[in-house]
């Protein structure tokens, strides 16, 4: 990737004004990437603005502790024909949703992502399937481009890399992981806060609503899966946005009787968000790429129209018949 590298810290060095969107409902390495170079570009004198394809436009609630929010705009704000565009952790051009468009009429489009299932997309894809996180690929184009990674920077990026790693946990670990988090770290931010803010600031409204999940909790043992599901009147009799629902699928993945699990939540549309992942056993990013979703061979999902009985069947099946990891 060091050509892209090369050429992608080129084109930014010398942009005065750059436009950047990340995938719609981000995660913290999603939004983290983001606004992280973004703050970095403005600290170079570059303006820029941000966005993620949402309607209605909604920010996480965690989004708070991360700085360079007064970056963000709403989509129908967004430039409609950039000159220069990045994207950030958007495995496909679909990712984006309303902000598509303005992708493909961007002149420069660095397209920054680590999903194996990536469409190789953009005029400099910066795409690294070994990447623990986007945040990683994003702190080697800082270091690319040069100059002094302020500290607000810094702690988007080790947002996004201690989630998207599960807090080191996950396969995509390296010793490189560890030594960029240990590099992060030595910048003056409040760790500890951060920490608490991403992992243990729940309300008792979706602690009372994991229990319901978890009280629906289903296991498949001849499709070795283990899932359970949410609708939008759950979410609505609870008083809970989706977005708060984000980590209920890595307390169903933690049944050790079943090698795959997955979370299926209704979407304000309709259609069902199927989260999955794997112990190890099963690719999920190849299950979900059946249904024209992608990811991580052990972290992946997918949209589906069926309704929910119809989903889960057709989720049975595939995890049946699909060749494992």
């Amino acid at each position: 990737m060091s050509d892209e590298l090369r050429r992608a810290a080129e084109v930014l060095a010398r942009a005065d004004e750059i436009a950047l969107a990340c995938h719609v409902n981000p995660d913290p390495d999603a939004l983290g990437s983001m606004l992280g170079l973004s703050v970095f570009l403005r600290s170079r004198g570059a303006r820029t603005v941000c966005s993620f394809g949402n309607e209605p436009f909604e920010a996480p609630r965690w989004a708070a502790l991360l700085p360079g929010s007064d970056a963000l705009v709403e989509p129908r704000t967004f430039p409609k024909r950039p000159t220069v565009m990045v994207t950030c952790d958007a495995a496909a051009l679909d990712r984006l949703g309303m902000l598509a468009a303005n992708a493909s009429r961007a002149g420069e489009l660095i397209w920054i992502d680590h999903h194996r299932s990536n469409d190789g997309l953009g005029t400099i894809p910066l795409i690294d399937p070994a990447a623990s996180s986007t945040a990683e690929l994003a702190f080697r184009l800082m270091l690319a481009i040069g100059g002094e990674v302020p500290s607000d920077a810094a702690l988007c990026l080790y947002a996004g890399l201690v989630t998207d790693t599960g807090r080191f946990q996950f396969e995509a670990v390296r010793p490189e992981t560890l030594e960029l988090a240990a590099e992060l770290r030595r910048y003056p931010f409040d760790h500890t806060r951060l920490v608490q803010g991403l992992y243990e600031d729940n309300s008792s409204a979706y602690l009372r609503l994991l229990g319901t999940v978890l009280h629906r909790l289903s296991r498949e043992p001849d499709a070795d899966l283990v899932w359970s599901y949410l609708t939008q009147a759950d979410l609505a009799g609870a008083g809970v946005h989706a977005t708060e629902t984000d980590d209920a699928i890595d307390v169903v993945r933690t049944a050790r009787e079943a090698d795959v699990a997955a979370l299926i939540k209704q979407q304000r549309d309709g259609r069902f968000k199927v989260s999955m992942r794997s112990r190890g056993d099963h690719d999920v990013a190849a299950v979900a790429s059946r249904f024209g979703g992608g990811g991580h061979r052990l972290a992946a999902g997918y949209t589906s129209a069926q309704g929910l009985a119809e989903t889960v069947r057709a989720l049975i099946e595939a995890l049946r018949d699909g060749p494992p990891a």
